[in-house]
């Protein structure tokens, strides 16, 4: 049965793991994460989980301003344009990946974004006590965050692919020996960046013939259904089975599933943190941080709960040692030496609890959220490293932290599993030492000498 799974499953974690647009997306992202855990620092500073926090840095004024206004600037500068660091850093890495001019390609593809972006502002004006709706020039921020960001990264691939045709064929402008590289380079890719700006200048044009924008379209018949599939009980459960599952078969897991996912995930806890901020739009349960602090703390499994059990239940010198050597990583949510050192990996009688114990901790957790018994996720961005308790308070409230507290008493399901390699554990090591004795006993001829007589 698990050779016949490995063979389904080997060849499709291979196929996933170096698609170039996939690991392009994942790798994008990795770009904006600093800047968008910085900005959450100062987000948390202003929106500490503390019963009248945030009237206080309301009524502390300093010039014009006050203390609450200039705490929300570095999350203006990360959270809102989010998508703008995206793009360029998807183009950027995919732009390597077939090797063509990475930074004249970020620069490339984020023109395309902005040259389908529709400038207009709408909002409200009251005119002798009438209100009246107005529509001015100017960027809408609403674009330039979460919302924006399908459309960024079609732009990332299609531009950059565009500017590496027109290169490939030729199309360029060349310069005389003597040329400084970097003037060399900057015009010979005019023409790359003339060609994709047509191409993203007719897309413009068809839309607009048909009274829309390109981000309107795909927000309204791409986006929202795309989201609303992601944002649901049966979907979050099901990756994470298949993600587990890759796991087992010695395959990260969530560099396979979160390829696909975790663009998804990402967006709705953007449309969160916007929802919490400013109370437009809509809150979701299932998100990054719903991911990273219900689902899977201690690392892929939850295996912090089966740390625990082999450090008060088991007896074996091998799960002893080995969970000694855990623990710390399994509290920061690393838990690779019990994955790859236990080991879970071709471990079948470590598989159902494996698969099962975050499954319910998913389960669990949206039931929780669902029914307001705890907050959902506020979509500011923490390490994956956090620890439990203090993630889940960050990230909601007390509420959360006391779920996660008992969704690791609830991980003792691993018990009876880590108990049974406990005893197959035990009888190796007594086989082990029985041999050992053995061996001391027997009467090495070799080591006779007539001078001992």
């Amino acid at each position: 049965m698990f050779e016949k799974l490995e063979k389904i499953l080997m060849p499709m974690a291979e196929s996933i793991g170096t698609n170039k647009y996939l690991s392009s997306i994942r790798d994008g992202f990795l770009i904006s994460t600093p800047l968008l855990m910085a900005g959450s620092v100062f987000l948390l500073l202003a929106n500490f989980p503390i019963p009248g926090w945030p009237e206080f840095l309301a009524s502390v004024q300093v010039g014009n301003t006050t203390l609450a206004a200039l705490l929300e600037k570095p999350s203006d500068a990360t959270f809102t344009i989010m998508s703008i660091f995206a793009i360029m850093g998807i183009a950027y890495s995919y732009a390597r990946q077939i090797k063509t001019d990475k930074i004249f390609c970020a620069a490339n593809a984020l023109m395309a974004w902005f040259l389908l972006m529709p400038y207009a502002v709408t909002g409200t004006t009251e005119v002798a006590g009438t209100e009246t709706e107005v529509t001015l020039s100017g960027l809408p921020l609403g674009w330039v965050g979460s919302r924006g960001l399908f459309v960024g990264i079609f732009c990332a691939f299609a531009a950059t692919a565009i500017y590496a045709s027109v290169k490939e064929r030729g199309w360029v402008i060349k310069m005389p020996e003597g040329v400084p590289p970097t003037v060399v380079e900057s015009f010979s890719s005019i023409i790359p960046i003339v060609v994709t700006m047509t191409v993203f200048f007719l897309i413009n044009l068809i839309f607009g013939l048909f009274g829309t924008d390109t981000f309107s379209f795909v927000f309204n018949f791409l986006q929202v259904p795309l989201l609303n599939l992601g944002d649901s009980l049966g979907a979050m459960v099901i990756a994470y089975i298949f993600l587990h599952l890759f796991w087992f078969f010695g395959i990260n897991g969530g560099a396979v599933v979160g390829a696909v996912f975790n663009p998804i995930l990402q967006t709705l806890a953007m449309e969160n943190l916007e929802y919490f901020r400013t109370g437009v739009g809509e809150g979701h349960i299932i998100c990054q941080q719903f991911q990273d602090f219900f689902a899977t703390f201690g690392g892929c499994g939850s295996t912090l709960s089966l740390i625990i059990a082999m450090l008060l239940f088991c007896k074996s010198a091998r799960i002893k040692q080995l969970s000694k050597l855990a623990l710390i990583p399994g509290i920061f949510n690393i838990n690779e030496p019990i994955v790859f050192g236990l080991p879970i990996v071709m471990n079948p009688v470590m598989l159902i609890p494996f698969m099962l114990v975050p499954t319910l901790n998913i389960v669990i957790s949206y039931v929780a959220m669902a029914v307001g018994i705890v907050p959902i996720c506020n979509g500011i961005q923490l390490p994956w490293t956090c620890p439990l308790g203090i993630s889940g308070f960050v990230a909601t409230n007390w509420a959360g932290g006391l779920l996660q507290i008992l969704l690791l008493i609830l991980g003792v399901f691993y018990l009876p599993f880590i108990k049974a390699v406990d005893r197959q554990y035990l009888e190796e090591e007594a086989r082990a030492t029985q041999a050992s004795e053995e061996e001391e006993d027997d009467i090495d001829l070799d080591s006779l000498s007539f001078d001992d007589l």
